[in-house]
């Protein structure tokens, strides 16, 4: 991953952790919690791709195994952000740039039931039965609609964002090579005007040559 990738994922995700532990758990909303850590691996995945969405979303899943206050074993948010961010890189348009919102809104609700359903998957594979006792379908159906309603004010904004951070590189790069295209082309003159010089002499030391032959040549008709 490039610095500035990293740079602002990590910043994204630790703000992303942030207000989802101290502002939206604290919400007491019934059902799921709105995840916006999820939310945000979803859009920085969908800029960057499948490959550095599965390991922003295995750094912003560990964050959030070790956050207080957790009371899971340690790597298995992880494993889920790190699945879920693989997939919705894969989801990435050609272009970088998304033509409707069907699609982001799509990738949403289907990482809000995808993740429900594996996080409770692993869960019961360590043992934890959490999700049996509150509720599988009222957590899914709430899980999604919650992302739901919070991704049209989270995931265009941070995209937008993850966007514009990706395209000053490449903006830097054109000026660079706009300025090394200028460069050459003022050496390229400058050697063409060195050349232009060059053969102005010679062209004159060979007028000078021609009429020194034809003085001799008249010297020795006259004799």
């Amino acid at each position: 991953m490039r610095f500035n990738r990293m740079l602002l994922s990590a910043t994204l995700v630790v703000v992303a952790l942030v207000i989802q532990v101290s502002v939206l758990a604290r919400l007491h909303l019934p059902g799921a919690v709105p995840d916006l850590l999820l939310l945000t691996v979803l859009a920085l995945a969908m800029v960057y791709g499948h490959v550095s969405g599965a390991l922003i979303g295995f750094g912003a899943g560990l964050l959030a195994d070790l956050a207080p206050p957790a009371d899971h074993a340690a790597g298995r948010y992880a494993l889920v952000l790190c699945v879920i961010g693989y997939l919705a890189g894969l989801a990435k348009p050609d272009t970088g740039r998304l033509k409707s919102a069907t699609a982001p809104m799509a990738v949403v609700v289907a990482a809000a039931i995808g993740s429900t359903l594996l996080y409770a998957g692993v869960g019961a594979l360590v043992g934890d039965t959490a999700a049996r006792h509150v509720g599988l379908v009222s957590l899914l159906f709430t899980a999604a609609l919650y992302d739901l309603l919070l991704a049209p004010f989270v995931v265009p904004g941070l995209m937008g964002l993850a966007r514009r951070a990706e395209n000053n590189p490449l903006a830097e790069t054109g000026t660079s090579a706009k300025a090394a295209d200028v460069s050459s082309g003022w050496l390229s003159s400058g050697t063409g005007l060195r050349i232009g010089g060059q053969r102005g002499g010679l062209r004159v030391k060979a007028a000078k040559a021609r009429v020194a032959r034809a003085g001799r040549i008249k010297g020795v008709k006259r004799l």
